[in-house]
């Protein structure tokens, strides 16, 4: 806005700069590297938004907003400032802000990976929590075994898919199915005030309805994934 940032090199400068103004002392006691990540996602929308304008794209073109409350909130750390334990099941923030000591419980299993192979910690706020992704490096291998047929699929409204050979796949409509507890859980919230604590109840309401059908559409996509596989 005023002309300071014009590079992602400037980005990184600037964000060093709020961090040493006393005004922000919440940037200071967050880690080097997890401060370089915010300026990271920032330039990335302002170049993305920086393209669509010349290209004349039509609709919205993502004009970059600030968010002072914000759900979906994360923090990135590189190589320092998170540190996993030997067991895989505890995570220690080592910054400024000392966080503390987390215990971890999920359906993923770290064993597999050694810890050297996990380069990146990002902790996201959900609206049912706090969760934890990793950046691991691993080479993955897939054994493809070309079977010289091919196959025709069409997608459409009243079957999700439709093959050369005639097999159709109904489509699941998940979000049909919840619409009108949707459409419910917006009325509430749009009659709620502004800045009160109901309207965050009835916000985190509607961001948990969300979820469940994101997290219905995933593991729905998992399962016939799973029965499709041969069987050995």
């Amino acid at each position: 806005m005023d002309g300071q940032v014009k590079s992602r090199n400037d980005a990184y400068t600037y964000c060093k700069i709020l961090a040493d103004n006393p005004e922000f002392p919440g940037a200071r006691l967050l880690n080097s590297q997890a401060r370089q990540a915010h300026p990271e996602k920032a330039w990335a929308s302002i170049e993305r938004f920086s393209q669509k304008c010349p290209s004349q794209v039509k609709g919205k073109k993502g004009f970059p907003q600030f968010k002072k409350h914000h759900v979906r909130a994360s923090v990135e750390y590189k190589v320092s400032g998170g540190k996993l334990s030997e067991d895989r099941r505890y995570l220690k923030f080592t910054d400024g802000i000392k966080a503390g000591v987390f215990l971890m419980w999920g359906t993923r299993n770290l064993h597999f990976y050694q810890l050297n192979q996990i380069k990146r910690v990002r902790v996201i706020r959900r609206h049912d929590g706090y969760y934890d992704q990793f950046l691991i490096d691993h080479k993955r291998e897939a054994n493809k075994e070309l079977t010289g047929k091919q196959i025709g699929l069409d997608v459409g409204l009243s079957h999700f898919y439709t093959d050369s050979f005639g097999a159709k796949v109904d489509n699941p409509r998940f979000f049909r199915k919840d619409e009108r507890q949707i459409k419910r859980l917006q009325r509430r919230l749009s009659k709620t005030q502004k800045r009160s604590k109901n309207r965050a109840k009835a916000r985190n309401k509607l961001g948990r309805a969300h979820l469940t059908i994101l997290r219905t559409v995933f593991k729905e996509g998992r399962d016939r994934n799973t029965a499709q596989k041969p069987k050995k």
